[in-house]
């Protein structure tokens, strides 16, 4: 298995439009987690990345939601994905949107948001899956050099590996979208019925997987040791001087 580290920088998408099918993409997203928004609660949701930004959350309970995006695109934060500017457990809520894909070391993504999360936050992660009709276009000569597929894809397992190492209880693994997505996705009768087929016979094939992921942090309980330290010396008892004594 290749390391999660890149060794160039890749190009981060500002818009679902950059995308190929990006607004059938982000719609399918919307509709796995329209009945997950109104069960996360807190005070700050993290929008983290252009495409998260776009993700429609205004059925969420958090009021406070920000967005976080790279240097010349527009958001209400700027700084770099790798390098969050929040104090560790300050987050409720963090979503990362087909970001892992343009990042230059996505495990460290993954981590600063672990670490701006607080404790039984939710963390939400949506990409690209290799093991799908869209992952095989990375091997299509005319094609592996064309955005996204000129970029890395990580499965679904690989990131829920990462989460778990992290202590992350997963609540949502579901994948959409089975198409190579190079072309332009029709609404006809017959992709309907493959679609339905696809989701019912292959379900780890879809081209898009959504990850919904809840942080579990167990209390440290101290344990009382069984054993006692014995004294290294011995109390010598003494005759007080009103004690009586016989004498011969």
């Amino acid at each position: 298995m290749k390391p999660a580290l890149g060794y160039r920088q890749p190009h981060y998408p500002k818009s679902w439009q950059a995308l190929p099918n990006g607004e059938v993409i982000v719609k399918e997203i919307e509709q796995v987690l329209a009945p997950w928004w109104p069960k996360l609660f807190g005070y700050h949701l993290l929008k983290i990345g252009a495409l998260s930004g776009h993700i429609d959350s205004s059925d969420c309970t958090i009021k406070h939601q920000m967005n976080l995006v790279e240097r010349k695109q527009t958001g209400d934060i700027i700084a770099d994905l790798d390098d969050l500017p929040f104090l560790e457990h300050s987050i409720d809520v963090c979503l990362l949107s087909h970001a892992l894909e343009f990042s230059l070391d996505p495990h460290h993504v993954v981590r600063e948001a672990n670490r701006v999360l607080i404790p039984n936050g939710y963390l939400v992660i949506t990409g690209f899956n290799p093991f799908s009709l869209a992952g095989l276009n990375k091997f299509i000569p005319y094609r592996k050099h064309n955005t996204p597929w000129n970029e890395r894809f990580f499965s679904a397992m690989r990131v829920k590996d990462w989460l778990h190492l992290m202590g992350y209880e997963i609540l949502v693994d579901e994948k959409v979208i089975y198409s190579s997505l190079s072309g332009r996705l029709s609404q006809g009768k017959i992709v309907q019925i493959w679609q339905k087929i696809a989701s019912d016979f292959l379900p780890n094939l879809g081209s898009i997987y959504v990850l919904v992921a809840k942080k579990r942090v167990h209390p440290l309980t101290p344990i009382k040791p069984k054993w006692k330290i014995s004294p290294k010396f011995k109390q010598v008892e003494v005759p007080s001087m009103n004690s009586s004594h016989k004498i011969n």
